[in-house]
């Protein structure tokens, strides 16, 4: 349950900074709003977290160093169309 409640606040910290994200330009250039925004920016942020994780194992990387390439990683990422 714990595990749970830390992913949920982790998820909520990524979609907090959609703002300045790849994806969330993606969302407004399909001119995506409201509830359709949110859900493709959560999805293409996933996706775009999943790859740049295993970018990070590759190279690796642990603990702050993994962190902070992963976030900036994300943030960067082109989301796949």
């Amino acid at each position: 349950m714990k595990t749970l409640v830390a992913l949920g606040l982790v998820t909520f910290a990524f979609a907090s900074q959609a703002a300045d994200s790849a994806c969330m330009t993606a969302a407004k250039e399909k001119k995506l709003a409201g509830a359709a925004q949110k859900s493709f920016v959560t999805k293409c942020e996933a996706d775009a977290k999943a790859k740049c994780e295993i970018a990070a194992d590759e190279k690796k990387l642990a603990g702050a160093a993994k962190t902070s390439n992963v976030k900036k990683c994300v943030q960067e990422s082109a989301p796949a169309s």
